[in-house]
């Protein structure tokens, strides 16, 4: 199988599926298994903006990336893509998953706290389910997505949730609109497990209780008593996520946080136009960091 960049060419017979960014809006951090993973809570939503996957049908195994930060992604088998492929082929049986060629559209910044390979990977299963016909259900997908790791599950659903666990034990939010967001990461490589080790308490109190109705002004009134515990630690290590929260806020962010492990911070705004407005003044202000103006996907879109 070849792994050069240019190899999985789209064309007509290419079908395209999503892999949306994961934005962790709350990350609590209530325990710690003997195994080593940490227990969490989470208020998890999914952007209209991410990665891009195009699945065919081929003579042979492809894999290829394009877009903005296709030189960052491993093309080997270390690359969630070509191991979600290769465990649902080993789940469904070589004689029912023939050859495939897979494009990725690498839109996200890698390793940036938005679940991009996770949503990768989750796109995969979804696609080469569709693409092989294998009838595989909901629950088995994420079965095998979680052994690609604990935020697979979560891409899987795609739509506002709260993840408990690992990550794994997932609740849909239901009557959760749109949301109008800014992200915006500086460019700075950070480590998961160094965040992770570094952090001075794991058994931190569990999510409040959402409102009961979810509408911009109460979900932000919410996530003022709510916590990434993972920022402070995040910030400390790397400054530049701290600027970047201080930027979101200058463009009029009705409340900004890091997402995940970082470094990549949303702002929430009214309205998808002001996001748009603020996302075009903080680009012309850092050119250089990834700024991207999106809407979240409601808990009722299909």
């Amino acid at each position: 199988m070849s792994l050069a960049i240019e190899t999985a060419e789209s064309g007509p017979d290419a079908r395209t599926w999503a892999a949306p960014a994961k934005i962790n809006l709350a990350l609590h951090v209530t325990g710690r298994r003997a195994d080593g993973y940490h227990l969490i809570e989470s208020l998890a939503v999914f952007t209209r903006f991410g990665d891009r996957i195009e699945i065919k049908l081929s003579d042979g195994d492809a894999f290829g990336v394009s877009g903005r930060y296709a030189p960052d992604v491993p093309l080997d088998g270390g690359n969630l893509v070509l191991k979600a492929r290769d465990a649902l082929r080993q789940a469904a049986g070589l004689q029912d998953t023939p050859p495939v060629s897979i494009r990725l559209e690498k839109n996200l910044p890698v390793a940036s706290g938005v679940g991009g390979g996770s949503s990768d990977a989750a796109a995969v299963l979804r696609g080469l389910a569709a693409i092989w016909g294998l009838g595989i259900d909901g629950a088995e997908l994420a079965r095998i997505g979680l052994t690609l790791g604990a935020d697979v599950p979560m891409c899987l659903s795609a739509k506002p949730l709260v993840a408990r666990g690992i990550g794994e034990e997932l609740s849909m939010v239901p009557d959760f609109s749109a949301l109008g967001l800014v992200l915006v990461n500086p460019g700075t490589p950070i480590s998961t497990a160094e965040i992770f080790a570094a952090l001075s308490r794991r058994d931190n109190e569990p999510l409040p209780p959402l409102p009961r109705s979810i509408d911009f002004h109460s979900l932000r009134n919410w996530l003022e008593i709510t916590r990434n515990d993972l920022e402070p630690v995040a910030v400390a290590i790397q400054p530049a996520i701290g600027r970047a929260l201080s930027w979101l806020d200058k463009a009029g962010s009705g409340f900004s946080r890091m997402s995940g492990s970082g470094a990549t911070c949303f702002g929430l705004f009214e309205t998808g136009n002001v996001a748009k407005r603020a996302a075009a003044e903080i680009r012309a202000r850092q050119p250089d960091w990834f700024v991207a103006a999106t809407r979240s996907v409601p808990s009722e879109a299909d």
